[in-house]
């Protein structure tokens, strides 16, 4: 689900990931868990966020992703990990493309495969 500037995307039953711009203050979701049992870890550094956007965004993550990306089944308001170019990622949907979440010790290499891939649609 997304408000504003901030999306939470559930990994698992008992999983969700906050992404939210740099200022974002993880002491208020401590605050709101209170009592309940539970924890809340910053994870910035574990992942770096690439957006691949346009109108054959889909196509091009569908050549290093095994997920059926039709947006009927695979639109806004879903996100799945996955494997994409042999890497993990966690993949968020948005009306104007996708969020692609990577470990930030594979950023290099699959932005590098994402340019390489999108060459066949460059005109």
């Amino acid at each position: 689900v997304t408000s504003g500037e901030v999306t939470v995307a559930w990994l698992g039953p008992d999983e969700w990931l906050v992404i939210a711009p740099p200022r974002y203050r993880p002491e208020l979701l401590r605050k709101e868990l209170g009592e309940r049992h539970g924890s809340i870890v910053d994870v910035s550094a574990q992942r770096t966020t690439l957006f691949v956007g346009g109108p054959r965004a889909r196509d091009l993550l569908a050549h290093g992703c095994a997920l059926d990306l039709h947006p009927r089944g695979f639109g806004p308001g879903r996100c799945a990990q996955t494997m994409l170019a042999r890497a993990q990622v966690v993949l968020v949907p948005r009306e104007d493309g996708f969020l692609v979440l990577v470990r930030s010790s594979f950023a290099a290499y699959l932005a590098e495969w994402l340019l390489d891939a999108a060459t066949e649609y460059v005109t």
